[in-house]
């Protein structure tokens, strides 16, 4: 069992950046493919990256694809989203998730652990 804590949300000005971390207790987060997901008021939680385990592949949502990227440190046992160029669409809590599977996933059932959210808050 793994226990997800995200931090570094806040609020930005449109155009500018945030990088997001969520921090996992134990030691086999290198054995979680991990992804980040985000739910806007009003509207079902959606996908927005994925990395495999090693790091090696990533995966992203067409909406943030070339503004955001999703890394990973294993020996910090953390996975980032560093979020560039934002918009007052990207306003919402932001979740990271861990998958016991091998291969990413941009379904949300496909993800076993999650964490609480941050909030991330882009004005116009």
């Amino acid at each position: 069992q793994v226990q997800l804590v995200e931090s570094g949300g806040g609020l930005v000005q449109a155009g500018g950046s945030l990088r997001l971390s969520c921090a996992a207790s134990g030691r086999t987060f290198s054995s979680y493919t991990m992804g980040w997901f985000r739910q806007a008021p009003g509207k079902e939680r959606e996908f927005v990256a994925a990395i495999t385990r090693s790091g090696g592949s990533t995966a992203y949502s067409d909406s943030v694809k070339g503004r955001f990227i999703i890394s990973r440190d294993n020996a910090k046992n953390t996975v980032y989203l560093q979020m560039n160029s934002l918009k007052p669409e990207d306003t919402a809590v932001y979740y990271c998730a861990a998958r016991t599977l091998r291969l990413p996933s941009m379904r949300e059932l496909d993800y076993d652990y999650w964490g609480q959210g941050t909030q991330v808050t882009v004005s116009s």
